[in-house]
């Protein structure tokens, strides 16, 4: 018998794949656990189109995330820290302060975990850091600490 899985089902498929089960497995097991239903042909058209809506739902998102890539790109956040001789500072510059900043100045919010900051900054100057804004879109925030 013909069914579209509901749910993942160890062993026989990931959610809204159609799958052929045993007749006693599915009448027994899949459809009363709400697991999977018959794959009749109105079935069969609605899932469908809830693949095509989330598809469709995906390449906005994606969208959304370059229009942001791009907005960061343009973006210089500058952060004010005190700093002893050589251009070294008192403390760091972490992703932390890079967020709030970009927020209160430019209004773009970002979680700080997306934020790539293999360690935090701790000189003067111009840096680069990477924003993954999604999967497969990464944009480049550039970061000018400056003295206080």
């Amino acid at each position: 018998m013909k069914v579209i899985l509901m749910e993942d089902v160890k062993g026989m498929g990931k959610k809204g794949d159609v799958v052929n089960a045993s007749d006693g497995y599915a009448r027994n097991y899949l459809f009363p656990k709400n697991l999977a239903i018959e794959a009749t042909a109105g079935n069969m058209k609605t899932l469908g189109e809830q693949k095509k809506s989330q598809q469709m739902k995906k390449d906005k998102e994606l969208d959304e995330a370059k229009a942001l890539a791009d907005k960061i790109e343009k973006v210089t956040v500058e952060i004010k820290a005190k700093a002893g001789e050589g251009g070294r500072l008192f403390g760091s510059v972490t992703s932390k302060d890079i967020v709030e900043t970009l927020q209160k100045k430019h209004k773009i919010k970002i979680d700080k975990r997306k934020l790539v900051l293999p360690e935090p900054i701790r000189v003067l100057g111009m840096s680069t850091v990477e924003v993954k804004v999604y999967p497969t879109v990464v944009g480049n925030l550039k970061v000018h600490v400056v003295e206080e």
